[in-house]
């Protein structure tokens, strides 16, 4: 995709959440049923903002192993998340899974999640679910640059994200500031270096950096050459792999080091609502999600993240966490993306 093609920026996501509720109606039932009926006798109700491929083989071994049916709605997460926020205690949904924790937060902020039992939060460490015991991760994923080594070299990549402010990356830098995912990397900027300076790195990347409207874009950009570095999530590169073929890859990726913001860690989590009324079928469904087995799902799936669970190793494909200087914020410290979220529209980038 070409500058002169790149997709304009839109409003940002969390914006346009709380008028894209009529879409639920739209979203995809996996496991069958209509938008906003019950999960009826025997089965629970999933809103799902993790990628569907991963949820789907997810939910096909919990029915196989437990007999239990699960309806799967699929979303942007932070729709689903404000989709949870206006039901209230009306909600169909039994469990929400979110891409970030951030839209875990928004939610265990106003209480709508339901404790989880000491069974289910003992599987991952602390650092890795809600200090409240309301939602635990089940995946991980880093945030990377994705590079043309034939535009840019690797030693000339900065030290630390906030470089890419600087007027010698004007043209050179590509973002999706409207993709659920860049809110969390402010996040993370913000609680290492305070709002001043998110507020200043901000406007650099307003006037240095290409707008693309996902991550996806981003890294296809990159690699194709239109644009010399992208910030991305790791997985996104790999998944572009596995569809172009490694032959067709002519970029590669960079990880910040000494534990730069940058390289951030998001958690993917789960969570029961405190309005579900088949607690204890959604409690076995997160208690899963958890388990050896579901861990070794993720871990060989070609979604690319890193299992939650401690001892079960990643996809053969990614570098290991302890290597790569990866930044680990508390799921308070990173937020809940409404302050990330109005310094991006502040900035004029949403």
């Amino acid at each position: 995709m070409s500058p002169g093609r790149r997709e304009a920026g839109g409003r940002l996501r969390l914006a346009r959440a709380m008028i894209a509720i009529a879409a639920l109606a739209a979203t995809l039932a996996a496991c069958g049923g209509p938008a906003g009926a019950s999960s009826g006798a025997g089965g629970i109700v999933l809103y799902n903002g993790q990628h569907l491929e991963l949820t789907s083989a997810l939910v096909a071994a919990f029915t196989k192993q437990t007999g239990i049916q699960v309806r799967v709605r699929t979303n942007d997460g932070i729709v689903l998340a404000d989709q949870i926020l206006q039901e209230g205690s009306a909600s169909p949904a039994d469990v929400y899974l979110s891409e970030n924790s951030p839209e875990l937060v928004e939610l265990d902020q106003h209480h709508l999640l339901g404790r989880l039992s000491h069974q289910i939060l003992a599987q991952v460490p602390a650092q890795r679910e809600a200090s409240s015991g309301d939602w635990v991760g089940i995946a991980l994923r880093v945030g990377v640059v994705a590079y043309d080594p034939a535009l840019i070299s690797a030693a000339r990549l900065p030290q630390s994200v906030l470089d890419f402010a600087q007027p010698s990356w004007k043209g050179k830098i590509a973002i999706a500031p409207t993709d659920s995912d860049f809110p969390p990397l402010v996040g993370a900027v913000i609680a290492t270096y305070g709002q001043r300076a998110a507020v200043r790195w901000l406007a650099g990347l307003k006037r240095n950096a290409l707008l693309y409207q996902t991550d996806e874009a981003v890294v296809a950009a990159v690699n194709s050459g239109d644009v010399a570095a992208g910030l991305i999530n790791n997985y996104y590169w790999y998944r572009l792999r596995v569809e172009v073929g490694a032959g067709a890859m002519h970029s590669a990726l960079y990880y910040f080091p000494g534990h730069d913001p940058g390289s951030v860690v998001n958690i993917s989590g789960a969570a029961v609502l405190a309005s579900s009324r088949h607690r204890s079928q959604a409690l076995a469904f997160v208690r899963f999600l958890v388990s050896p087995a579901a861990q070794q799902i993720i871990a060989g799936s070609y979604d690319f993240e890193y299992p939650a669970r401690p001892g079960i190793q990643p996809n053969s494909q990614l570098p290991a966490l302890d290597s790569i200087s990866a930044d680990t914020f508390s799921p308070l410290a990173l937020g809940n993306d409404q302050t990330a979220s109005r310094l991006i529209q502040q900035a004029g980038l949403a």
